[in-house]
């Protein structure tokens, strides 16, 4: 057996996530479950580090390269980051980030990797934004995609974009939702000392983790006493406000975070209907809804974008539609460069989404439109047109959270209640 130093394992998973495509926390998840806690540490610091920066270090790259970027080959180009991001951003000596790189390195490119990086340590280890308007230099130090530092700057203003941006970095806290229909919060923080885990309590229904290696091993966890879920998208889920005995469909439910906020928000009484479209993915609502002890909650697979004649009129409807994903950059650092391409077909979607949710509501009832990005397109204009077109809705709220304020994700939600009927 062939076992890798910390910094193999970092190039590998590099290559993997730039070959499939995948997101980085789910490759390194998969990855370090033998590893030793020093190299879990460092691994993760290095390898998040260089998916979160990438494009500030192919700068850096571009900036010291004879040869032209789109000539480096995959291998060395991934070295060349991990090299940069040592000498950037972890306190590690120059030496030891430039020749333990360079040992990982294919023969023939040891001394281009060297003197990249030589050249940029003589050049002070200053990022050099010469020839960059403000928007071009606030992408590349913040490593976001200038589209979207664009659009959020003519939307949100350049002060809170950022101040965005700066906060976007490094693994972001983790917060629980307290299963109320078994213990509070001062009891989970109890629970959770026991394990050895430092845990502070929010409020009666969230607490704040950390130091908690697998989640999943906790006995805490497997008591059913807490599901994992941001501050954000918990509040997301008050604002649908159900009540114990109600009638609720969460049309886009998968993993089922919030199908869960919304069963233990009604004590475990009356009915959640937790909908999505593959059969995968309703398991997982399926196995948290045993495990929580939550018997409320009828999972089933359904498109959220059709009538489905199966479900029952609702006293509460939520629809946390597919979307750009800009909120939650800091815990999927690949949504950092999407394309604007990539999102040019989700306002449909949403809106088709959001037009089928509305025939779920009972006179009286509540619709909750939802997203966890922040952008125009997807979130205010689908909201402003929907309720210029549906008269029988009151628009009560709209709430925007970005990212970082209060601790939590970037996110977006609309609260619409329908009016009764009369006569």
């Amino acid at each position: 057996m062939i076992i890798m130093t910390a910094r193999e394992q970092v190039l590998e998973l590099l290559k993997k996530t730039a070959s499939d495509g995948a997101y980085s926390n789910i490759v390194l998840d998969h990855t370090l479950g033998n590893s030793r806690a020093a190299d879990k540490a460092f691994v993760t610091a290095l390898f998040y580090g260089v998916a979160e920066r990438r494009m500030t270090l192919d700068h850096v790259i571009r900036t010291h390269s004879r040869v032209e970027f789109d000539d480096i080959d995959t291998d060395t180009l991934q070295l060349l980051r991990m090299g940069l991001y040592q000498l950037m951003y972890m306190d590690i000596p120059e030496s030891a980030a430039v020749n333990e790189t360079v040992k990982l390195a294919a023969e023939r490119s040891k001394g281009y990797i060297n003197a990249v990086l030589r050249a940029f340590i003589r050049s002070g280890r200053k990022i050099n934004y010469d020839g960059l308007d403000e928007l071009g230099v606030l992408s590349v130090k913040y490593s976001c995609a200038k589209w979207i530092v664009r659009m959020w700057s003519k939307e949100y203003g350049m002060e809170q974009t950022e101040k965005m941006l700066a906060v976007s970095f490094g693994r972001p806290p983790v917060y629980t939702r307290v299963n109320t229909v078994l213990c509070d919060a001062d009891d989970l923080v109890y629970e959770l000392a026991e394990d050895g885990v430092k845990s502070d309590s929010i409020s009666e229904c969230c607490a704040e983790i950390s130091g908690t290696g697998s989640i999943e091993a906790l006995r805490a966890y497997k008591n059913g006493l807490f599901h994992v879920q941001d501050i954000s998208s918990q509040r997301c889920c008050e604002a649908l406000a159900p009540e114990p005995g109600e009638t609720v469909i969460d049309l886009c439910a998968a993993p089922g975070g919030k199908t869960f906020t919304i069963a233990e928000l009604m004590n475990n009484k009356g009915t959640v209907w937790s909908c999505d479209l593959y059969n995968s993915r309703v398991s997982l609502i399926k196995q948290g809804a045993e495990r929580l002890g939550l018997d409320i909650i009828q999972a089933r697979t359904g498109d959220a974008s059709e009538y489905d004649e199966a479900l029952p009129q609702a006293d509460r409807v939520l629809c946390d539609v597919p979307c750009s994903g800009l909120g939650v950059i800091r815990r999927k650092p690949e949504i950092r460069y999407k394309r604007k391409d990539d999102l040019k077909d989700l306002p449909e979607i949403q809106k088709k989404i959001l037009d089928n949710a509305k025939r779920y509501v009972k006179p009286g009832g509540r619709l909750v439109y939802s997203t966890c990005t922040l952008n125009r397109t997807e979130n205010e204009d689908i909201v402003e047109a929907f309720a210029a077109g549906n008269t029988d809705f009151i628009l009560r709220e709209i709430n925007i959270n970005p990212i970082g304020e209060n601790g939590g994700d970037g996110f977006f939600y609309a609260v619409f209640d329908r009016k009764q009927l009369y006569g």
